[in-house]
């Protein structure tokens, strides 16, 4: 044996890296569930700097895709006489939870694993994830309600129940309930506080131009900075950083932070 193929018979397959969810040859449909997990990435990416100009210009439709600032303003709307609250009411609780069976099916297929890739060599984000697992395996039901909150870690308890068996007629149908009281209590809010977020809203849309553009110079600053630390690690550093396990598990969902939309 030559020394090529040595040294191909040794290096690990492409599959085979610590920062990817399967711990074995991806089959066609963990390739699927990884597309879609990139999708629900870009998406949020891509929203990041449009949620401005949604919000001010068209609330009712950007609440409709399951944000919770557009379904204030859109019950706000509804205190001076907007009549499409019912109709946000309803698509917009879909809209909360349109991504949330990726999750599930990320956790059914890979268990853990992910959790552990979001956590990477984070203590604070690690033992934050860990509560949320735990809450989430002793209080099935009750942390699927609760993780229709902003604040909570939805996307680990979506992958907890999936890695723990809850069935998706039950996964889908509480996280629904979750939404729609979710949605609900915004919308209630919104109405409450009625004309003067109207008022501001207006004043706030002719800045909409400065403000998705600080957003964008904002990411892409963030992205080459952490960049820029990356390469500058040196390679045992590099590997460490990759392998969770190296140390001792967004948002954004808004999940994991990465947070869910």
């Amino acid at each position: 044996m030559t020394s090529e193929q040595q040294l191909s018979a040794t290096e690990p397959e492409w599959w085979d890296d610590p920062s990817l969810p399967w711990k074995h040859k991806p089959t066609k449909t963990d390739l699927t569930c990884f597309a879609w997990l990139s999708v629900v990435g870009i998406y949020g990416l891509v929203m990041m700097p449009l949620r401005p100009t949604l919000l001010a210009l068209i609330p009712q439709v950007f609440g409709a895709m399951g944000h919770y600032t557009g379904q204030i303003m859109s019950g706000a709307l509804a205190a001076v006489g907007d009549p499409w609250w019912p109709l946000i009411l309803i698509i917009g609780t879909f809209g909360t939870i349109k991504f949330d069976w990726v999750y599930w099916w990320a956790g059914k297929l890979w268990g853990r694993n992910l959790i552990e890739i979001w956590s990477g060599t984070s203590q604070r984000t690690r033992k934050r994830n860990e509560r949320a697992e735990r809450f989430a395996r002793k209080y099935e039901t009750l942390a699927l309600l609760l993780a229709a909150i902003p604040i909570f870690p939805r996307g680990v308890v979506l992958v907890v129940l999936g890695a723990a068996g809850t069935s998706f007629k039950k996964f889908f149908l509480v996280s629904l309930l979750g939404a729609f009281c979710t949605t609900s209590a915004y919308l209630s809010v919104g109405y409450l506080i009625g004309e003067p977020a109207v008022a501001f809203m207006e004043q706030y849309s002719r800045y909409l131009l400065w403000v998705s553009v600080a957003i964008t110079v904002g990411m892409l600053v963030a992205y080459f900075w952490k960049n820029r630390e990356t390469t500058s690690k040196s390679p045992t550093d590099q590997d460490s950083a990759i392998q969770p396990d190296a140390v001792s598990d967004t948002d954004s969902a808004e999940i994991g932070e990465q947070p869910i939309p």
